[in-house]
């Protein structure tokens, strides 16, 4: 039956206010709708009147209700349905008479603690298809507490003790024009500890709770060994031009279940999320080896080495920078023009890969002691783009390509330009082209693509077991491009 034919005799929210509505009971139907969880068990803890039940029990094998007060009105409504079966009992007070379930829905007390209780109760049930449990929440929105129990609920699963902590480990500047506060936070620490490996954000808040900036972190296990291999591409349009990646999945610890949709890659270049790799499949198995060699799949750009420049001693030029001055209270830092290399042969120019290392000559607490200054970048390209927008990035801004590192072009002197305020040190940084809509054009970069260049290559595998609620990261291969091989 469709969704429309079940819904036509069960009445909706505005109608019944105890009952979820039309709206839900059609998010649950399209979700669940699908061959794997037909033969699934559903437990429904707050079963009410069964109109919710009604529509479980054409999406599951068999659907379990429980209920504080009398299921007879349910049991009547449902009298055609022979995959319900109703039980009457406390089920805070009184053990559940069953202990497997592969889907719940809790609906019962819409307090913190029984949430807490039936979700943490329903963990421990046993799967019986062996796929990874799923749990249905109602009311949400409309009850504090239940929203409150939900983030809890998902935290807790990853660490113990707290977030959301105030940073009290922070210095002020020293001997600089640009007065800061140089903050430091370590993990683990005695208020928060990670339980789990996998991908984690951390978000710096405002006195008015707005979040300042994120970055992207990852824990990993040892678990799988990633041997790794850069290779030249093997078809003739790229060979020049684009650097692929070879590698293996090992483990003597793990034996793969069902590797094909539960072990997972994520394949970077230099570090950078912006343009990761991901959905790609083994191309092969031998015995519990995930076999991977393609031939376009797994392929980079090649991009070019970083430009670099160096400004430790603020009022003295150095490498990269034509002159320093001062203005508005601040030192000033101009670098000289540089020409954009798309069009030249490969040059060797040593580089970090994106990085920059905060560092102030004479120094004895960089961290605290080098200044904030105003970096003025120039790049003469020979091509004007219209719809298309040039950016200045590397680690110092986290890739980020935003209007802060946007370089604008200045008509009378035929040049791109932009001044950035980065701390003094040393600083590797590239200039990315990309359209309106933040899509990076690797095949146009400004300094073209060569597969000579030394790069950094990240292979990162997750896997999730079945039944298990999350995807851990077991391993990780590195290489670096200079070890590239036909």
């Amino acid at each position: 039956m469709t969704i429309d034919e079940i819904l036509t005799n069960i009445p909706d929210k505005f109608e019944h206010n105890t009952t979820t509505s039309h709206k839900f009971k059609r998010d649950v139907f399209e979700f669940f709708d699908k061959p794997e969880f037909k033969q699934s068990v559903c437990l429904e803890i707050g079963s009410n009147l069964g109109y919710s039940t009604r529509i479980l029990s054409y999406l599951f094998k068999e659907v379990v209700g429980f209920n504080l007060e009398s299921a007879k009105e349910a049991i009547e409504f449902n009298k055609h349905r022979t995959n319900i079966r109703y039980y009457t009992q406390d089920v805070y007070n009184t053990p559940l008479p069953l202990d497997y379930g592969d889907v719940f829905f809790i609906d019962a007390q819409h307090t913190y603690f029984a949430v807490i209780d039936d979700t943490i109760r329903s963990l421990k049930f046993k799967s019986t298809n062996g796929l990874k449990k799923y749990f249905i929440y109602d009311d949400i929105g409309g009850f504090p507490e239940l929203k409150q129990a939900m983030d809890d609920l998902v935290k807790n699963e990853y660490i113990r003790g707290f977030d959301g902590i105030r940073i009290q480990d922070y210095t002020n500047s020293f001997n600089t024009l640009q007065i800061y506060s140089h903050y430091q936070l370590s993990f683990p620490n005695k208020n928060t500890q990670f339980l789990v490996s996998g991908n984690y954000m951390l978000r710096i808040l405002n006195e008015d709770r707005e979040i300042v900036f994120s970055r992207k972190f990852m824990l990993t296990e040892e678990l799988a060994t990633v041997p790794l291999a850069v290779k030249r591409a093997r078809n003739m349009d790229a060979v020049n031009t684009k650097q692929n990646l070879d590698f293996t999945i090992k483990s003597s610890v793990i034996s793969f279940q069902s590797p094909l949709q539960n072990v997972k890659v994520v394949l970077l270049q230099n570090g950078q999320l912006n343009s990761a790799m991901t959905n790609i499949k083994p191309m092969y198995t031998i015995g519990n080896d995930l076999i991977y060699k393609y031939d376009k799949e797994t392929q980079f750009w090649g991009g070019n080495e970083f430009l670099y420049f160096e400004n430790k001693d603020a009022r003295a030029v150095s490498n990269n920078v034509s002159f320093v001055d001062s203005s508005n209270g601040v030192y000033n830092s101009h670098l000289y023009t540089n020409l954009a290399r798309g069009r030249s042969p490969y040059t060797y120019f040593p580089d970090d890969n994106g990085n920059f290392i905060p560092n102030r000559i004479n120094a004895e607490k960089s961290d605290i002691e080098s200044d904030y200054i105003w970096v003025f970048f120039s790049l003469s390209n020979p091509n004007l783009y219209v719809d298309k927008d040039i950016y200045i990035t590397g680690m110092f801004n986290n890739y980020l390509l935003s209007p802060e590192n946007k370089m604008d072009f200045n008509e009378d002197k035929g040049i791109y330009e932009k001044a950035i305020m980065i701390k003094q040190g040393f600083t590797n940084f590239q200039y990315v082209l990309a359209n309106k809509e933040g899509k990076i054009d690797y095949e146009n970069a400004v300094d073209g693509n060569y597969y000579q260049t030394e790069n950094d290559y990240f292979v990162i595998v997750y896997y999730r077991e079945n039944g298990k609620r999350y995807d851990r990261i077991i391993g990780k291969g590195v290489a670096n491009s200079e070890d590239i091989t036909n």
